[in-house]
């Protein structure tokens, strides 16, 4: 017996008639091309949304989108690549009707375009709200490091360059000398590195530049609500950026807000709590060590606001030490020889007398910690989790940014969270219905 054979090639074939026959009414190329026909270019700030009535006609600024949006979809992110797709793809040849632009030109269209694009992605985050999908006033924020596009090794050496080129000028400005008096000339200054804003960061890889981007997700729907890119190598500042945001998208005068400790930051935790922007997250604190951990931590002391002064277990009062602003805390100590007759100095300090210190926002850290409970950090990790994973390897192929600089990761990350909320949607309601839903009345 003999192989399983194709077709000859000599041999006559019956094609459907049209490109439209070959895909099926809830194809992902349908919702593509429904989201983009509900777009006002002109009102977006897409360039050339208007034809101009002389010179050269240009490409529609939908039929470029559509090819961005179609190529994060299927992990393609390449301007060149994305050309070659639209000369041999039948479902891209449908979504763009055969076009065939220069990769020059959809990577312009993609450098000029990102704010635009991010507006195009919060129109679609307030559709969903307008279709009542967004009402839970429940978001869970965390953050995620995406590798930039030079290497660690690149930013290091940029590093180093621009240290040595500013000793040189600190060198030079405490000579006495005047320069038309010496030989010596002034040190040349490096060249800009090609990846200025990025920073070395600790991710999976290890130690690499790279962007840390921040999500808002919602609980109910798991739909992105906000997104920023950050040279922020840690979240500790951003709680209350990230959190606000999502409120005025949402448009809510109450918002529960879910993160890990990683954003347990009292200031702003505060500035949340004062704008009814509920936080739950685990205080960060450090805990007492002393003792191999079995002495009395600062929660055993309480706090009486008129006087300013903490109360130990025995009953003794603690005064005021000195305030550190920088790390936005108040010291507080025990009268010499306080502690040495004490029946429970041996389970409170191993010192002459007890040193405690509390935050300046310390009953809010309290609260924000007693709300953060082993349910909603349950519900955090189930709902901020999978969009990262999604984004990195269902979107991206690989967590690693084209394009340079803070702008040019917002342009890719503003392309991906749309795509992926597309994706969501029509999960949500099927392809189908939210076609339909899309589609002009």
């Amino acid at each position: 017996m003999g192989h399983i054979a194709g077709k000859g090639r000599g041999q006559s074939a019956l094609f459907p008639v049209c490109l439209d026959e070959l895909l099926p009414a809830d194809h992902p190329c349908r919702v593509i091309e429904a989201f983009a026909a509900s777009l006002d270019m002109a009102a977006l700030g897409f360039i050339r949304a208007t034809a101009a009535r002389t010179g050269r006609p240009g490409y529609d600024p939908r039929d470029l989108l559509k090819i961005y949006l179609y190529g994060y979809l299927q992990q393609v992110r390449s301007s060149r690549r994305l050309e070659a797709e639209c000369g041999r793809n039948v479902e891209m040849m449908w979504l763009v009707d055969r076009l065939v632009p220069d990769h020059k030109v959809i990577s312009e269209f993609r450098r000029h375009h990102g704010a635009c694009i991010a507006r195009a992605g919060a129109g679609l985050v307030q559709w969903a709200k307008a279709q009542a999908l967004l009402q839970g006033g429940w978001v869970a924020i965390d953050g995620s490091k995406f590798r930039a596009v030079s290497s660690t090794r690149g930013v290091k050496a940029a590093q180093e360059a621009m240290k040595r080129y500013l000793a040189g000028l600190d060198e030079a400005d405490a000579t006495d000398e005047a320069q038309s008096q010496t030989d010596q000339a002034s040190p040349q200054a490096p060249r800009a590195h090609p990846e200025p804003d990025a920073r070395i960061m600790r991710g999976t890889e290890g130690k690499v530049a790279a962007y840390n981007v921040q999500s808002a997700v919602d609980t109910q729907t798991g739909l992105i609500i906000s997104h920023a890119v950050t040279a922020e190598s840690t979240d500790n500042r951003q709680l209350q950026p990230m959190a606000e945001q999502a409120r005025q998208v949402l448009g809510m005068d109450t918002l529960h807000v879910v993160a890990d400790a990683g954003y347990s930051n009292g200031e702003q935790a505060r500035a949340c709590e004062e704008q009814r922007l509920i936080t739950y997250v685990p205080a960060n604190r450090a805990v007492n060590s002393q003792g191999d951990g079995t002495l009395y931590d600062r929660t055993a002391f309480s706090f009486d606001p008129h006087s300013d002064t903490l109360r130990c277990p025995a009953g003794e009062v603690l005064r005021r030490l000195r305030m550190d602003r920088k790390k936005r805390r108040v010291e507080y100590k025990a009268s010499p020889g306080l502690c040495d007759g004490c029946a429970l100095k041996r389970h409170c300090t191993t010192a002459s007398r007890r040193v405690v210190g509390r935050h300046f926002d310390e009953e809010v850290l309290q609260r924000m910690h007693a709300r953060a409970t082993p349910e909603v950090m349950r519900l955090r990790r189930s709902t901020v989790e999978l969009p990262f994973a999604a984004l990195k390897y269902g979107i991206f192929g690989r967590p690693r940014f084209l394009l340079r600089g803070l702008k040019g990761a917002g342009t890719e990350m503003a392309l991906s969270v749309l795509v992926y909320n597309l994706k969501k949607l029509s999960r949500m309601l099927s392809a189908s219905t939210l076609i339909h839903r899309l589609s002009p009345a």
